[in-house]
């Protein structure tokens, strides 16, 4: 099993950072570089996930009329969600696969900035990737990425709070009144706004900054894709729309 995930995460995660390092010269832009790539590589299966959640939020009016006609009924409920899910394509499970993606990958950096910063586990680079020696811990100059860093992580615990909020923005406004599921949901969600960040500041200051820049960036790009994906659609009109209008214009003259 662990041979199975050296090969599969810790050794390209390893070599990919090794070489970014061999090619940029520094470790930080060497795990920007990185957490691009690996927010790229795992791309479809996030824009899916955005769809699903989006996808949830529109179907919440017509699971509130669920539950209203379905009060008291838990079984009757469950199967008729299930059924509404099934006709509308939904699959309210596959919010979980990016984190599932990512939690090895985390997993492995860790390890890999563990032995890597300290020039050590160089015996898993692959052949075509040369072996630096030496290689500096500094960041961009100004940082050591081996040692904790409280700002890094501070930085790191209000970028998963924004985009946690960014997700309980979009979500509907209407409820069932005296619904205490729906109620129960709320509190979590948004216990859920403040636990996560607070949870990421404190293992984050205890964890190498290099870890956490990982995390910090890898929150930018999610908030930035959220922001592309979720934003309110433009009150523009289409092309085809534009030019069907232009035609009484024409018509006029």
């Amino acid at each position: 099993m662990i041979y199975l995930y050296n090969a599969i995460f810790l050794k390209p995660v390893f070599n990919a950072l090794i070489g970014l390092y061999n090619v940029v010269g520094d470790m930080g832009l060497a795990i920007l570089l990185l957490t691009i790539g690996t927010r790229l590589l795992i791309l479809p299966v996030t824009l899916q996930t955005l769809r699903s959640q989006k996808a949830l939020q529109d179907l919440q009016p017509k699971i509130n009329a669920l539950k209203e006609k379905y009060k008291g009924d838990r079984q009757g409920l469950a199967k008729a969600t299930m059924e509404l899910y099934k006709t509308e394509k939904v699959n309210p499970a596959s919010s979980c696969l990016p984190m599932l993606i990512q939690l090895p990958i985390f997993i492995a950096l860790y390890q890999a900035l563990t032995v890597g910063l300290k020039s050590e586990g160089m015996h898993l680079l692959y052949g075509f990737v040369n072996n630096p020696g030496t290689i500096s811990s500094l960041a961009f100059g100004f940082f050591d990425l081996a040692k904790a860093n409280f700002v890094v992580a501070v930085l790191a615990g209000l970028s998963q709070f924004w985009q946690t909020a960014m997700l309980s923005r979009h979500k509907p406004k209407n409820k069932i009144p005296g619904s205490k599921d729906e109620a129960m949901l709320g509190m979590m969600n948004k216990q859920m706004l403040y636990v996560m960040p607070a949870f990421t500041v404190v293992i984050g200051a205890s964890l190498p900054a290099g870890v956490i820049l990982y995390w910090l960036v890898t929150n930018l790009l999610t908030i930035i894709q959220q922001y592309v994906f979720l934003r309110p659609k433009l009150k523009a009109i289409s092309v085809a729309t534009v030019i069907e209008g232009s035609k009484p214009e024409i018509r006029e003259k």
